[in-house]
């Protein structure tokens, strides 16, 4: 079960526009974290993924386990959700 899911982006990205795209057609609500109005959280979306591009979708479940996927890749992303 998904506790809930933070997706890093930034304003230039058009994969991360395709993320939210796909988190809302699936009814997903998720919160945004515009890593250029708030520069200082890209640190914290670095350290969990090891990248240094976005986006960066973090499921958090019902456990609290976080699962990192980074870019717009539906194979890691679409399991990460259930």
């Amino acid at each position: 079960m998904v506790k809930n899911i933070t997706v890093f982006t930034s304003n230039t990205c058009a994969y991360c526009q395709m993320v939210k795209k796909y988190l809302g057609a699936k009814g997903m609500t998720y919160e945004e974290v515009n890593i250029d109005e708030h520069p200082h959280r890209q640190a914290e979306a670095m350290k969990m993924s090891g990248a240094t591009t976005v986006p960066v979708t973090v499921v958090t479940k019902g456990d609290d386990s976080k699962e990192v996927v980074v870019g717009y890749n539906l194979a890691k992303l679409a399991p990460a959700l259930v």
